[in-house]
């Protein structure tokens, strides 16, 4: 489903990082910063020269690759094209998500020469690219050679290596179902005002929402005390707390 696309994809992408990432700070024995930035090159701003550490990607993916991949390949059916697809996207991700950093050498901090590496940014930038290709995800069909996969509907384009791939639709996660894992939304706390996936007309599967008044403790008039520590008042507020109903009859207390 679109879901294991998007767990395939972040799963693959967090190898690369955490091992890129060990290379980098000398934690691994088979690998250091990335060998081949070496010599000069140019970026907007002007020439400047590679230094400093630049991080491993490429030993990160090939690693990922080699690691994640093994059991995909062994099977050659339709859901593991799909994993593979998954798992290449996620790390091109981490490839995509890099930045040149810069270190000047001058006179009187006048940058003169710059010494430059190529840096991973943090995994939450990773993850939020991954989660707009789970939303723009394209699903996929075995093509009758039974070795390849084809759009599903010839009106969509075809998915580039850096797009998410699903097989088969969503289940119906608005309800309980404990076969595919789904707790449902039945309880679920939504926010009212808002328009996204946590507000309640998309959290509550157009049921509706009950809504209630609550008495809610948190820290007030907090001081710290040298030294050292915080001493705090336990204050009271009430507050509307508003949750999704149920597929089952209830009597309705609001919206």
């Amino acid at each position: 489903s679109r879901e294991a696309a998007f767990v395939y994809a972040i799963s693959s992408a967090g190898v690369v990082h955490a091992i890129t990432r060990s290379c980098s700070r000398g934690q691994l024995m088979n690998c250091a910063c990335d060998p081949a930035k070496r010599g000069s090159s140019r970026d907007k701003k002007g020439s400047f020269d590679w230094g400093g550490c630049s991080d491993n990607v490429q030993y990160g993916s090939t690693f990922s690759r080699i690691f994640i991949d093994a059991k995909e390949r062994k099977q050659g059916d339709g859901r593991s094209l799909m994993n593979l697809h998954n798992n290449r996207a996620g790390r091109r991700a981490v490839k995509k998500f890099r930045k040149l950093e810069c270190k000047c050498h001058g006179v009187s901090g006048s940058c003169t020469i710059r010494t430059c590496w190529l840096a991973m940014q943090e995994f939450r930038s990773v993850s939020a690219h991954l989660k707009t290709r789970y939303n723009g995800a394209t699903q996929m069909m075995m093509k009758q050679n039974g070795v390849s996969l084809i759009v599903a509907n010839r009106n969509h384009k075809k998915p580039t290596r850096s797009d998410l791939v699903y097989i088969e639709a969503s289940p119906d996660y608005c309800v309980e179902n404990p076969e595919v894992g789904s707790l449902g939304t039945e309880g679920r706390t939504c926010d009212k005002s808002s328009m996204g996936t946590d507000g309640c007309d998309i959290m509550c599967c157009g049921r509706g929402y009950h809504t209630r008044v609550v008495k809610q403790q948190y820290k007030c008039e907090c001081k710290f005390h040298w030294c050292c520590y915080v001493n705090c008042k336990d204050c009271q507020q009430w507050v509307e707390l508003h949750t999704c109903k149920g597929d089952t009859p209830q009597t309705p207390s609001s919206s």
